[in-house]
């Protein structure tokens, strides 16, 4: 577990994001499920974040 530190605490945060649609219908398909996960990770680069798990 790789620990995170700035001038005055030490952190290590995981978040679970979930998205739901409106009547949980099915949206996100293959390809599309790809492009965002591109785009996580690409922006989470600017931001020191990792993607450590991604389920479509």
């Amino acid at each position: 577990m790789k620990l995170d530190s700035n001038n005055h605490s030490v952190f290590s945060l995981y978040y679970h994001l979930v998205l739901v649609v409106k009547y949980r219908r099915k949206v996100m398909d293959d390809t599309l499920s790809d492009y965002v996960k591109e785009m996580f990770v690409r922006l989470g680069e600017n931001y020191n974040i990792s993607l450590v798990e991604w389920n479509h």
